[in-house]
């Protein structure tokens, strides 16, 4: 598979053959215009090390302070819709409904910022054995998804996963430790991450 390449096959939108494509180092997008969803396997990829992340001094005085709470795979429906709620996005209303059926088989899971009992931010992403392929965030107010991205890498860590895939560099995920590697050195930690079955 090359960088942008193209399918009209609806099959790899079926659940299991999606996991196989993420498997792979793949990942969908549907272009902003058009809704076709391409598949994508850049040569560099972003990853935060989950066992040399960082926690921004200022945000860790900010997280003793904040009324925020944390909940997982509460509301997955919502959180996608918040991620997808630009006046441009790559999260199709046909890619939203192959999530959903991820969802339904227990590989999609939510890290969601409420406060006072509103779903505030949150992020979400695909789990498979060691490795987790985050896809998106999202923010209503501020600090929201940097708050869900720093219990998302806890939880990861807690729960023995090997790798957090972030696809992208970003100054927002920088400040957490992200970095890019080389897709022979991404393959190898797929790899690696395949052998540890990691419950989320």
């Amino acid at each position: 598979m090359r960088k942008g390449e193209q399918f009209d096959n609806e099959d790899l939108l079926k659940p299991y053959n999606m996991l196989r494509l993420y498997a792979s180092g793949a990942f969908p997008m549907a272009d902003e215009n058009t809704g076709e969803i391409n598949w994508y396997m850049p040569d560099v990829r972003t990853i935060i090390p989950l066992d040399d992340y960082n926690i921004p001094r200022s945000f860790k005085k900010f997280l003793l302070q904040t009324d925020f709470n944390v909940r997982f795979d509460f509301n997955f429906t919502a959180v996608v819709k918040g991620c997808a709620g630009r006046e441009k996005t790559w999260i199709s209303d046909r890619l939203i409904e192959a999530y959903n059926k991820l969802d339904e088989l227990g590989y999609i899971h939510t890290v969601e910022t409420w406060l006072d009992n509103k779903l505030v931010g949150g992020l979400y992403g695909i789990s498979y054995k060691g490795a987790f392929f985050g896809e998106s965030m999202f923010s209503l107010v501020p600090q929201a998804s940097k708050f869900a991205l720093a219990n998302l890498l806890k939880h990861l860590k807690d729960q023995g996963f090997v790798m957090l895939d972030v696809q992208y560099m970003t100054e927002h995920l920088k400040m957490f430790g992200a970095k890019e590697i080389s897709f022979p050195e991404y393959d190898l930690l797929l790899r690696t991450s395949y052998g540890v079955d990691c419950t989320f």
